[in-house]
C-alpha cells in the first residue's frame, strides 16, 4: 500500500478577489500561510471551494503555481486539476505535476454524466498521463454523477489511483470502500469527517478549516489517536460552523466568514453572488461565540 498523500484535515483553500474580480494573490498568500501556521496538514488548490470552475485556464494554471511555490512543500498540496474533458483534464494533471503538486484531485465529470464505464476510461487516462497519486472526488449533488462501490474496485486497480474524497453523504459506500479497495478515503464534508474515520477514513478535506484550521487538525488527529470523546466534544461545538458553511452556496458563506475574520477574501465570481443581509448576520452570530469575528 502507498504511502496516503496525508493525515489529518487537509484545507479546501478559498481564492481571495479582488474588488474588481481579479485574483489577490497577496491575500492569497496571507490565508495560506494563516492555515499552516495553525497546523493544518494539506491544502487543496483550486477546488469546488476555490472556484476553480469561474477560472479561465491561464488563471487556473496560475494559481497553482502562485499556491505551490509560496507552500513551498511546508504541507502536501493537493491541485483540483479535473474537469468533464477528458483531454483537458489530462492536460491540466500534467501542468500541475509539472508545477510540483503533490497529488491531484479529479472530480467526476460534470454536465456530461458520464456512464459509470465512461468514468473508468476517463480517470484511467487521466491517471495513465502522469506519475503522481490522483484522488477521485465524488461529490454528486454537484456533478449528477456517483461513483460506485463496483466502478470504485476497478479503478483502484491503477496504481496512480490511491485516494477518494467522498462527498456523496453514503456511509455505505465509505464502508465497501474500506472493505473492498486499498484507496485512502477523506471526506469531503465537515460533518460527516468523523463518521468516515471510524470507517476506516485517513482525513478531511475542510472547507471549515479555512476559518478553523487548528481547531480542524486537532479534531482528526484526536480520533486517529484514540481520543474519540474529546474529538466529539470538539465537532459538537464546531457543528454550527460546519453547517453556516453552507447556509448559501459553497463557497459564498466560508468567503463572507473570513471576510468577517478580517481577511480581504472579496466576493464570490458570478453567477455566485453575495449574501444577504439577514444571511450575513445569521453567520455573524455563529462565529462571535467562537472568537472568530476580527480574529486576524
Amino acid at each position: 500500500m502507498s504511502k496516503p498523500i496525508f493525515t489529518g484535515c487537509a484545507t479546501a483553500i478559498a481564492t481571495p478577489m479582488n474588488s474588481d474580480g481579479s485574483i489577490n494573490y497577496e491575500e492569497f498568500a496571507r490565508l495560506i500561510d494563516y492555515q499552516i501556521d495553525n497546523s493544518i496538514d494539506g491544502i487543496v488548490i483550486c477546488g469546488t471551494t476555490g472556484e476553480s470552475a469561474a477560472m479561465t485556464d491561464e488563471e487556473h494554471v496560475e494559481v497553482l503555481r502562485f499556491g505551490i511555490q509560496h507552500i513551498n512543500r511546508r504541507v502536501p498540496v493537493i491541485a483540483g486539476a479535473g474537469s468533464n474533458d477528458t483531454a483537458y483534464a489530462v492536460e491540466l494533471s500534467k501542468e500541475a505535476e509539472r508545477l510540483g503538486a503533490d497529488a491531484l484531485l479529479q472530480v467526476t465529470p460534470y454536465y456530461n454524466k458520464a456512464s459509470q464505464r465512461g468514468l473508468v476510461k476517463h480517470f484511467t487516462a487521466i491517471a495513465d498521463s502522469v506519475s503522481i497519486p490522483n484522488m477521485l472526488y465524488n461529490v454528486p449533488s454537484r456533478t449528477g454523477v456517483n461513483i460506485a462501490v463496483d466502478t470504485y474496485i476497478e479503478l483502484a486497480k491503477h496504481p496512480n489511483i490511491t485516494a477518494v474524497k467522498e462527498a456523496s453523504s453514503n456511509m455505505a459506500t465509505v464502508m465497501a470502500l474500506s472493505a473492498y479497495t486499498d484507496l485512502d478515503i477523506y471526506s469531503g464534508n465537515d460533518d460527516e469527517a468523523l463518521c468516515c474515520l471510524a470507517l476506516g477514513g485517513k482525513g478531511l478535506i475542510s472547507v471549515s478549516s479555512n476559518i478553523v484550521p487548528k481547531e480542524k487538525h486537532d479534531i482528526i488527529t484526536l480520533f486517529l489517536e484514540g481520543r474519540h470523546e474529546e474529538a466529539l466534544e470538539l465537532q459538537k461545538k464546531l457543528l454550527a460552523l460546519d453547517k453556516a458553511m453552507f447556509m448559501d452556496v459553497n463557497p459564498i458563506p466560508v468567503k463572507e466568514a473570513l471576510n468577517i475574520m478580517g481577511f480581504k477574501a472579496g466576493e464570490c465570481r458570478l453567477p455566485l453572488c453575495s449574501m444577504t443581509e439577514d444571511m450575513v448576520a445569521k453567520l455573524r452570530a455563529v462565529m462571535e461565540p467562537l472568537g472568530l469575528v476580527n480574529k486576524v
